[in-house]
Order: C-alpha cells, then structure tokens, then sequence
C-alpha cells in the first residue's frame, strides 16, 4: 500500500471505527480493518483501489471518506430493516432476491451459450429479403440528404476551375478534387451516402433550421459565403420525413433486428432442450 494510502486510511479509521472495550474479547478480523458496523468489517483492501496517484491528498481522503460513509450507511440500513421488519416481510425481500440471483445466473450463462455458439452473421441478402417484407414499418423520422460540399478561401486562385469540376464531378473530376483537397477548409464528396439534415445544418454555417428548407433541395450547384469562406454545395437526393427510409440507410438497424430474433429463437430452442435433458437423465421430474 502507498504511503499515501496508508495517511488517507489512518485519517478515516480515526474518524469512522470507534472500538468499543467488549471488542477486544472478540474474534480479531482478518486484514487491517479500516471501518466496522456491527460484525461487520471494512478493510484496507476494500479501499485500495479508490486512491488514484493523480489524486491529492485532500481528494484521496474525501473519495475514501465519501465511500466509508456509503458502506456504513448501508450497512446500518440494514441492521435496522432486520431488526424492524416483520418476518413475513422479510422473506418476501429473501425471496426477491434469491430470484434476482438466479435470474442473473440463467442470464450470464445463456448469453455465454449465444457468444459461444450462435452464428451471427447476418447476410445483405437476408437483410434485404426482411426489409422487402417490412418495409412499410421502415419510416424516416428525419430528413435525408445525398449532397457534396467544399468549404473553401474566397482568394483560392482557381476557385472557378473548383467550380466547373464541382459541378460536374465525373471521375477526373474527383480525382482533380481529391488531389488539391488540402486546399480546402472542409470538404465532404461522398454523395453516394445520405445524411442526415441536422447533420448538414451542423457541418454547413450558412445553413440553418430555418433555411434549410429553401436551401437544401435537389441543385447541382448552391454557392454560400459567410465571414468564413465559401462554400460550395450540391445535393444530389432528398428524402422527406415519412418517407420509405433506403435500405442501404436502416441496413444496421434491420440487420440487428434479425439478430435479435436469432437470438431469442435459439433461447427458446435452448430452454426447450434443457429441460428435455434434464427429464431424459432424471434430473427434472414432476410429482403428481
């Protein structure tokens, strides 16, 4: 343990383990105790890992302090429910919480059956069959956009080849884009990917909430200027809210749909062959 641990810890135990004289007749605890409540210890050991080297010595003793205070607390909360609450209360709460432990358990232990052995590859070609049979369920709730955009220097000394190629955007062009791109302030040329409007509005200065709808729509070419440059702007494709989303946009979200229900398929399948074991080896049976 560091020294500086050692300081913090010394602190706390003054302030927080008040040793009756009856305790020195009792079992003494393992380790070094730091804090007690009842038959009930804390340790160095417990608080070792709160105290950081970075800390201070002021912040090490008010994390150990706050952290002390939270076990003792709880602790004596305890106590009192055990000694206050009705039985019949009691065992209620036992049993709640005897059945959170095993829903735990049956839950960590399924999930490591599904890592082990599901497969959960799913292919474009399932993705794409679900979403042609769904697709009325696939809405957008925002606008989309397929768009180009370069933010550049009003002074840049071949802003109107810029243009032209911009405009045009056939393969040299991209090329020719591409190779001088480190000209631009900003730039985004993948308009085979939509986006959201937000995000634009975001990424764009001159566009704005309120705007956005007059600026954003399907043009070739929208020049803007603000104090910070200029900026060049082609929207290839808009998509209202409403609308059928596109599958290449919602492909994740289908693809983890058909996950999802993999997933619950070989759990029922899975609880199913459990119990079937255990009928089949005598492990499980019924009383009548």
């Amino acid at each position: 343990m560091s020294h500086l641990i050692k300081r913090v810890v010394f602190v706390i135990a003054c302030t927080f383990v008040l040793v009756a004289c009856d305790l020195l007749e009792s079992k003494a605890p393992a380790g070094i105790p730091v804090a007690r409540v009842g038959d009930s210890y804390l340790y160095t050991e417990d608080i070792a890992n709160l105290v950081t080297a970075e800390m201070t010595q002021e912040d090490s003793a008010l994390v150990v302090s706050s952290f002390i205070t939270r076990w003792a607390t709880q602790k004596l909360l305890m106590n009192g429910a055990q000694r206050n609450i009705l039985a019949e209360e009691q065992e209620r709460l036992n049993n709640l919480v005897n059945q959170y432990r095993s829903e735990l358990y049956a839950q960590a232990y399924k999930d490591a059956l599904v890592e082990r052995n599901l497969d959960s590859t799913i292919t474009d070609a399932e993705a794409k069959s679900f979403y042609k049979e769904n697709k009325s369920n696939f809405k957008l709730n925002e606008e989309l956009l397929k768009l180009r955009y370069i933010k550049m220097a009003d002074t840049d000394y071949n802003i109107e080849e810029i243009k032209k190629r911009f405009t045009r955007f056939n393969k040299e062009d991209k090329k020719y884009l591409d190779s001088i791109s480190v000209q631009f302030k900003a730039q985004y040329l993948n308009d085979s990917t939509w986006i959201r409007r937000d995000k634009v509005i975001a990424i764009i200065p001159p566009v704005s909430v309120e705007n956005s709808d007059r600026l954003l729509n399907k043009t070739e070419f929208l020049q803007l200027r603000d104090s910070l440059g200029l900026y060049l702007i082609a929207v290839k494709d808009k998509l209202n809210r409403n609308a059928d989303a596109p599958l290449e946009y919602v492909l994740p979200t289908v693809k983890q749909i058909l996950l999802n229900r993999r997933k619950l398929e070989f759990i029922k399948q899975l609880e199913k062959d459990i119990t079937k074991d255990a009928i089949k080896n005598k492990e499980f049976e019924l009383y009548n």
